[in-house]
């Protein structure tokens, strides 16, 4: 399903992708598009896509065709979902321990959709953390 949603190749198209948005959320979908956790995720968020696109912009990034970030958001997982808004990296605490992004799928479409809503409401409020309204932390484990 990664066909589905646009891709940024190079370090230059994520940092334009990011600093160029104003008005709406960037979720960006650090990972590998072979990869079984990521294709789970790409499925959810090209189903959510259009649903969001008045708050929110997807993109996906394949962390072997673009590693200039994997040392600076600790890229180690095999699926992570991070949250822009206006240039600055926003953080969702989900009761796991760490807040900076989602190394899980997501697989509920409305789950990811109230997560996303919030960043976007959080956000414009000027807060870089939100609370998920699910904790997450016996749901998943790593």
């Amino acid at each position: 399903m990664s066909y589905l949603l646009p891709h940024l190749h190079s370090g230059w198209e994520v940092d334009q992708a990011i600093v160029t948005e104003e008005d709406r959320v960037v979720v960006i979908r650090f990972g590998r598009d072979d990869d079984a956790t990521c294709m789970i995720q790409d499925e959810v968020l090209a189903n959510i896509a259009e649903k969001v696109r008045n708050f929110a912009v997807i993109y996906l990034v394949d962390i072997e065709e673009v590693p200039d970030f994997n040392n600076m958001y600790e890229l180690y997982d095999d699926c992570t979902t991070m949250f822009f808004f206006r240039n600055k990296h926003i953080m969702v605490d989900c009761g796991t321990g760490d807040n900076n992004k989602i190394n899980w799928a997501l697989t509920d479409k409305q789950e990811l959709i109230d997560i996303i809503e919030l960043v976007y409401r959080g956000a414009r409020k000027g807060r870089g953390l939100v609370v998920s309204p699910k904790d997450y932390s016996t749901k998943y484990r790593y």
